[in-house]
């Protein structure tokens, strides 16, 4: 059973930076695909950039540019590095991965609230 564990997320200043990371304890070599999504108040949650195993990362197109995914299977963890943060970026931010036999996974969440 895959576990997924966030943390990184807190208070920024507009223009500012922070790096989420998601480890995942259970074997994140059964993992397909791991990824980073967000819910804001009153909004569906959306995914905001998505890594499978041999493919280009994909980013929703507000966080281009901004935003980087990186897995690291040694450390069992995915992070996402977040710039030029803006207030819309503000949301609860959740990791999810999926495995080969197609099981969904998903964390906790981490706040990030992006506010001057």
């Amino acid at each position: 059973q895959v576990q997924l564990v966030e943390s990184g997320g807190g208070l920024v200043q507009p223009g500012g930076s922070l790096r989420l990371s998601c480890a995942a304890s259970g074997g994140i070599l059964s993992l397909r695909t791991m990824g980073w999504y967000r819910q804001a108040p009153g909004k569906q949650r959306e995914s905001v950039a998505i890594l499978t195993n041999g493919e280009s990362p994909n980013y929703e197109d507000s966080v281009k540019g901004r935003f980087t995914i990186a897995r690291f299977n040694a450390q069992e963890t995915l992070y996402l590095q977040m710039n030029s943060l803006k207030p819309e970026d503000t949301a609860v931010y959740y990791c999810a991965a999926v495995g080969y036999n197609w099981r969904t996974f998903w964390g906790q969440g981490t706040q990030v609230t992006v506010s001057s």
